[in-house]
């Protein structure tokens, strides 16, 4: 945007006082608490009011000066819209110690970390036997001594997604059921679209509008939520990559490398909407490359090791499960992230994935996820 004038009030005030006493300079008194100084002092006010209302015109007239609200009320008039926080999702185990009496688990039910900063609450499974639609409950017969039932984040974002083990509190009490905990990590909540992000997608978007481009079926591709950069080869088979003309396939993911069906129906949908008349495609998820790591540490004397440890494993896993399909899992940035992880670890050797201190490298069908990641 091209540099404006503005003014602050008291160069308004001094400006305006300088112009009357120029003009009449035997007849005015801008001496402090004089009636023309306090007149020119309150419509400079109103001066700089007006001024701020232009600059705010200017500001939310534009998408690159906008944000928030005012962003998205300029995206809406291109219909485009930015993707909301998404509430993670995942399965936990009510447990007992006795299993000689019935109990109940209702709908509706929370369960949360131990810190009480993530909360879930129990779904509704109609697969599940144990579940009556009727009253909304799951019943433990006897004999039955945990049960495993789907819960959903009540907040959305991600915040709820916990690692595994971290749901481990009954919010409140449910008689029969002693103990829950999820065994595996929560990963499919996402924070809503950040003001960068949904203005870098609205720019491959409307570059996009009307054409059947790589361009086009990207920003098609990424228009479906918990989407991530796709992998796209033309003019060639998936399976043994043999030339095939007029034909294209994508691999797309959600980030865990496992896609549901939901997310790749809607990828199919959103791409078909946009290819260009008699160009045939596929896409497919990313075979998941499994990358078991492990590393030494050194760490000061005097601390609780098994923190920093946990800490360290937690910082390498998700920098191992952040690569997208084609990309490489570094062996120093194993280390890296590792180190960063506590000031109290002086140093990371013997970095070594799938028992080799070589690196990983994924194709354009593949994406690399953490298998084990162990401290040695």
């Amino acid at each position: 945007m091209t540099a404006l004038n503005v003014k602050t009030q008291e160069t308004l005030v001094s400006e305006s006082t300088a112009n009357i006493q120029g003009s009449a300079s035997s007849l005015v008194d801008f001496t402090v608490g004089s009636i023309l100084l306090a007149i020119v002092e309150s419509w400079s006010a109103v001066v700089l009011w007006l001024q701020g209302l232009i600059l705010g015109t200017l500001l939310f007239a534009r998408a690159s000066t906008s944000f928030g609200d005012d962003l998205d009320s300029w995206l809406a008039q291109f219909g485009f819209v930015r993707e909301g926080a998404i509430k993670a999702s995942g399965n936990v185990t009510f447990s007992r110690f006795t299993s000689t009496a019935i109990a109940s688990l209702p709908v509706g039910s929370i369960c949360q970390t131990p810190d009480g900063t993530q909360q879930f609450v129990v779904q509704a499974d109609t697969s599940n036997p144990a579940y009556n639609a009727l009253t909304q409950v799951y019943t433990l017969a006897i004999g039955v001594s945990s049960m495993t039932v789907p819960v959903l984040a009540l907040v959305a974002g991600a915040g709820g997604n916990v690692r595994a083990g971290s749901i481990a509190v009954l919010s409140q009490a449910i008689s029969g059921i002693d103990t829950v905990t999820n065994g595996a990590s929560f990963t499919n909540g996402s924070d809503k679209e950040s003001d960068s992000a949904v203005m870098a997608r609205f720019v491959i978007w409307i570059n996009s509008l009307s054409k059947g481009t790589r361009l086009a079926v990207i920003a098609a591709i990424l228009g479906v939520p918990r989407a991530i950069m796709p992998s796209i080869v033309e003019n060639q088979q998936y399976s043994n990559g043999l030339p095939q003309y007029g034909y294209f396939y994508a691999i797309v993911d959600d980030g865990t490398g496992t896609p549901d069906t939901d997310f790749m129906d809607a990828e199919f949908a959103a791409i078909d909407a946009v290819r260009p008349l008699s160009v045939g495609f596929s896409i497919f998820a990313p075979v998941v490359l499994s990358a078991n790591i492990t590393y030494s540490l050194q760490i000061a004397a005097g601390q609780d090791n098994s923190a920093i440890i946990a800490q360290s494993i937690a910082s390498v896993t998700d920098y191992a499960n952040s690569l997208s399909s084609g990309q490489t899992l570094s062996l120093t940035q194993i280390a890296k992230y590792a180190y960063q992880s506590s000031q109290y670890i002086l140093d990371v050797t013997n970095v070594l994935i799938n028992g080799s201190a070589v690196e990983l490298a994924s194709t354009n069908k593949q994406v690399i996820k953490a298998g084990t990641v162990g401290v040695t």
